[in-house]
């Protein structure tokens, strides 16, 4: 049974926890250091456990609560759950078990940006298949905007793409029609498409390339990395402005895959970033 945490979260200079199931959330750990450069960032990527999108919705859960677990063992004031599947399957179960700490889901800030965003209201999110079945980022949005007209389409491969590097050149721009092109191929096409997991913004190049300039992108990193700095200031918990910032990286597994994937989200990290193994 996961027994709940207590920790004191009033030392601003605590880093901000971030939890994925691969390097995707990289891209949310990016969107922070832009928007928050003075933060000290611990990142915990649950490679061994890799893809949460295909499990169901009870081991989704299991695997949140140990990432969380894990990270606030260690000391943080924030939890960031940078993977759209463990946001739509396990907030309410980390937020019963870490009372005491601000936690941030992908999905209701990309959501949020999408139904403010959408000129027209017609928007479609790719996900996930554990994602999309959740229903997840239709009932987000629809909450905000009733009238929207949402759809939501599994791209299962593209976790795999992101994750061997593959995000550029035609296997990926193939696999984009493959999923998506259907979708923009009709009279009145969506205005606006929800990068539902933080591996997809990996793939931007390819999806304009595939899709053309037309929809609008919502990036779920930088949505939330925008909703992150809001409640870090409402609560007193940002760091002092003379802060440096930085970030640390622990991986289930892979840490070398994991490191060189590191490297080009993060170049200042140096050649060979150090990675931490952990075993969860």
């Amino acid at each position: 049974m996961n027994k709940v945490n207590t920790v004191s979260i009033a030392d601003a200079n605590l880093p901000i926890g971030v939890f994925d199931s691969g390097v995707g959330g990289l891209t949310v750990a990016a969107a922070l250091r832009r928007r928050l450069p003075h933060e000290t960032l611990l990142y915990l990527g649950d490679i061994a456990r890799l893809p949460y999108g295909t499990k169901s919705p009870a081991t989704v859960e299991r695997y949140a609560l140990k990432a969380a677990d894990f990270l606030v063992a260690r000391g943080i004031k924030m939890l960031v759950v940078a993977c759209n599947t463990a946001s739509a399957h396990a907030l309410a179960a980390l937020t019963r078990a870490h009372p005491g700490l601000p936690i941030l889901g992908v999905v209701e800030a990309g959501a949020a940006a999408a139904a403010r965003l959408s000129r027209s209201g017609t928007i479609v999110v790719a996900a996930t298949e554990g994602t999309c079945r959740s229903d997840a980022f239709a009932r987000a949005i629809l909450a905000q905007r009733p009238e929207a007209k949402v759809s939501q389409i599994p791209c299962p491969l593209f976790v795999a793409l992101a994750e061997e590097g593959l995000t550029d050149g035609p296997i990926a721009e193939d696999m984009v029609r493959h999923y998506l092109a259907a979708a923009f191929d009709v009279p009145e096409p969506p205005d606006c498409m929800v990068l539902g997991c933080t591996h997809f913004p990996l793939l931007t190049g390819a999806l304009r390339r595939a899709l053309g300039h037309g929809p609008l992108l919502v990036d779920c990193a930088e949505a939330v990395a925008e909703q992150a700095e809001h409640v870090l200031a409402a609560r007193g918990l940002a760091a002092n402005a003379a802060n440096s910032g930085g970030l640390s990286l622990i991986a289930t597994d892979a840490t070398d895959r994991f490191a060189r994937m590191a490297i080009r989200l993060f170049p200042a990290l140096g050649e060979v970033p150090a990675v931490e193994l952990a075993n969860l």
